[in-house]
């Protein structure tokens, strides 16, 4: 039996490493910081001429045919480059909802337009799986949606969003639809777009798996933001590990130093095991449905504390000049805070998967 990634998976994220390194390099998320784009179309159209949007989408529909953990090496290698692409919402989450949720016609009238990257879709679930704050929850009634849903991802520029009402239901709500107004939610990260959707009776086509969808959307956005996390911390240790072998202090370069070696060793020594984490959490949402929300929710518990660490080390290792804008770390760093905290921080994901094992009240 075969433990680890075949050559075609290493294949596909290599290719979009280094697709993310022509498209995607640190300038590309400063101007999108700065210029407050809602989605960087130039980086969405190349990883589109890859096929990414459709690595989820059945073949007959236009897409790849993939599996999560084909989307959670995407994702790591995004995290890796901070890049600034709608891909948790456009291409996981909403195809994922039509998939499980959806009837042969939506599936037949979004799947395709997602694929092709035409259409940029975002995912407003964020109350049912996190819990509600300030009021926040969606209503549905007789076809029409009213309320309020935070931390939408990949909200602003979408074209359409999935969105979970307070029974757990899902529906499909397009951005120029009567009632419809997304605004920029301001996080840490500024690499990634979040959104405030406010719906007021608001025109919505329901699907139908409604709690069983939910809890796939759930799994899945874990995961990805686990593979994300992962990128992340990876980054900023190679980062920490380079500048150590460059900086001199006294004579000797850094990294000759046995509390530098230390502090680089133990980021190294966490973020190992953590891979194989992710990525079975990724093949059993697939192959082990049975398994798939605990490890689901044992990678996003242990991905967000991992992160946590990993950003701190890596800017210590730094010095002064980590918390710069010159160097540029606070992007991984404040990505990986992000990453913390969408669909659920770690506490509550650890009671949640408490719960699910009979080991809380």
């Amino acid at each position: 039996m075969r433990f680890g990634l075949s050559e075609d998976q290493r294949l596909l994220q290599d290719s979009v490493t280094r697709a993310l390194e022509a498209l995607a390099p640190l300038e590309r998320a400063r101007r999108f910081a700065a210029e407050g784009e809602a989605v960087a179309a130039d980086v969405w159209a190349g990883l589109t001429e890859m096929g990414l949007p459709g690595v989820l989408i059945p073949e007959e529909h236009g897409g790849l045919g993939l599996g999560l953990l084909e989307a959670a090496l995407a994702a790591e290698a995004l995290g890796r480059a901070v890049a600034p692409a709608p891909f948790l919402g456009s291409a996981v989450l909403a195809p994922l909802a039509l998939m499980r949720g959806g009837d042969a016609e939506q599936q037949a009238r979004w799947l395709p337009k997602l694929a092709a990257g035409e259409v940029v879709a975002g995912a407003a679930i964020s109350e049912p799986i996190a819990g509600a704050r300030d009021g926040a929850g969606v209503e549905a009634r007789g076809g029409r949606l009213s309320g309020l849903s935070m931390f939408v991802i990949d909200g602003p520029g979408a074209d359409l969003y999935v969105v979970a009402d307070k029974a757990g239901g899902l529906h499909l709500v397009e951005a120029s639809a009567p009632g419809v107004t997304c605004e920029t939610l301001e996080t840490i990260d500024l690499t990634r777009r979040v959104g405030k959707l406010t719906l007021t009776d608001a025109p919505a086509e329901p699907l139908a798996a409604g709690t069983g969808a939910l809890d796939a959307l759930r799994d899945a956005g874990w995961v990805m933001l686990a593979a994300d996390a992962l990128g992340a911390a990876d980054a900023m240790l190679a980062k920490a590990v380079d500048y150590a072998k460059e900086r001199k202090q006294f004579g000797r370069v850094i990294g000759s130093f046995q509390a530098v070696k230390h502090l680089c060793a133990e980021m190294a020594a966490e973020i190992e095991p953590s891979r194989a984490l992710v990525w079975y959490a990724a093949y059993a949402f697939d192959a082990a449905p049975q398994e798939a929300g605990l490890t689901a929710a044992h990678a996003k518990a242990h991905l967000s504390e991992i992160g946590r660490f990993v950003a701190r080390t890596a800017t210590e290792v730094h010095g002064g000049i980590g918390i710069t804008d010159l160097l540029g770390l606070h992007y991984w760093f404040k990505r990986l805070g992000l990453d913390r905290q969408l669909l659920g921080g770690p506490e509550k994901v650890r009671d949640w998967a408490a719960r699910l094992q009979g080991l809380a009240a």
